[in-house]
């Protein structure tokens, strides 16, 4: 007669534990992925933290660091944006503040051309038809790249200016990328930076006029 084993066999049925934090596997990029997109989306760029990204994925907040560099990188895999957001702010934040709107336009023109628009015309359509992805790219272009610039080049009123900037810049990425209206959608980058650069200059460093009826 067989003597019973000292260790039951594990039951097929059951649901598997889970024992601390999961391994830095792979699938610890898709869980922290997943927990960004959640985190950003309910506490906005500033409110949401490695930590409690790492948190909600399950892993040590090291992994952030070392799957993605940080959470401004995070964001950027989350929303699946088209641009180094470190390289823009410098650029855009040194040399002068006289043609800092023709650099802005000239910048995300670069950025957003490569691969012939496909990447930011992914991002605008996510966008566009949800909200939560909307707000996280408001705030990761207001609060991560216009508002160092407004800080360095506005003279006022930077929030106003910042929202203005990225108006102009989201309305003509949607017509270029996505409406595909012509002659915009094939315009060489260097004519819509003239054409552009001028408002997006206005807007941050020009007069906005009163915002006082009485005045």
């Amino acid at each position: 007669m067989t003597e019973p084993s000292a260790t039951a066999p594990p039951d097929p049925g059951a649901a598997p534990r889970r024992r601390g934090r999961r391994s830095g596997g792979a699938d610890t990029r898709a869980g922290l992925l997943a927990a960004a997109r959640v985190e950003f989306a309910d506490r906005g760029f500033d409110g949401a933290t490695v930590r409690r990204i790492a948190e909600r994925a399950g892993v040590d907040p090291a992994m952030v660091n070392h799957w993605f560099g940080g959470k401004e990188k995070l964001f950027l895999a989350a929303l699946d944006l088209p641009l180094e957001p470190a390289q823009v702010r410098e650029h855009l934040v040194s040399g002068p503040g006289d043609t800092v709107g023709e650099r802005i336009v000239r910048t995300f023109l670069t950025v957003w051309d490569t691969g012939g628009g496909s990447p930011m015309a992914a991002v605008l359509r996510s966008v566009a038809g949800h909200e939560a992805a909307a707000r996280m790219l408001r705030e990761f272009i207001g609060k991560a790249i216009l508002v160092p610039v407004t800080r360095v080049h506005s003279p006022d009123r930077p929030d106003e200016r910042g929202a203005l900037v990225a108006a102009q810049l989201i309305g003509l990425a949607m017509i270029r990328y996505v409406v595909h209206l012509e002659p915009l959608a094939s315009a060489p980058p260097e004519d819509l930076v003239a054409a552009v650069g001028p408002t997006v200059q206005r807007y941050l460093t020009g007069n906005l006029g009163s915002t006082n009826p009485e005045e």
